[in-house]
């Protein structure tokens, strides 16, 4: 069922990693109560972004975080693995919108409404600012889980991005299950192992 009168926030969390899922959240907010303190999950501590995790998923309309796999990205790009991502959060809502607003600069071609790509909308959207932080916060405790399934990288510090620390493990441990292999390190570290 299609709700003309309300709008759906959608943004990534996870686009550059060389590790992990590529996670998109898609928020309703509920106007009648208001949450403080959303903007770009990027600008926010991690303190500041598990305060707010429980708040949106329990004020919001309705929610959904949406993922694609390492190897989804491998197989499709990063561009429509993260498509893909949020065209599985949206669709988990449960409720169509009247309108998609997505942050950046190009969205899924496939969408059940009507949308539109809003250029740094997590920073002037609250629905995006909160599909934003439920994505990164998703993420980053997959991240956490899977620093524990896969000991030695440091997942959890460095969530999968290309750190110093993260291209030092994958040199000495060589690439694991979660890692995208598409991505130039991951490749190189493939190619000498």
């Amino acid at each position: 069922m299609r709700d003309i009168a309300m709008i759906c926030g959608v943004d990534e969390a996870g686009r550059g990693p060389w590790a992990g899922p590529v996670t998109a959240g898609a928020v309703i907010l509920d106007d009648s109560q208001p949450i403080e303190g959303l903007t770009d999950s990027k600008k926010m501590t991690e303190v500041a972004r598990e305060a707010l995790y429980p708040e949106i998923k329990a004020k919001a309309v309705t929610f959904g975080i949406g993922w694609a796999s390492p190897a989804e990205v491998d197989q499709l790009n990063i561009r429509e693995a993260t498509f893909l991502a949020m065209t599985r959060a949206i669709a988990i809502m449960g409720l169509v919108p009247g309108e998609l607003i997505i942050d950046g600069n190009c969205m899924p071609k496939e969408l059940p409404c009507p949308a539109r790509a809003i250029v740094k909308g997590d920073l002037t959207e609250p629905s995006i600012s909160a599909a934003s932080i439920l994505a990164k916060v998703a993420r980053d405790r997959a991240m956490a889980e899977l620093c524990h399934r896969y000991p030695g990288y440091g997942f959890s510090q460095h969530k999968g991005y290309g750190t110093a620390a993260h291209a030092e493990a994958l040199e000495t441990l060589g690439p694991c299950a979660c890692h995208r292999r598409s991505f130039a390190p991951v490749a190189r570290a493939l190619r000498a192992a």
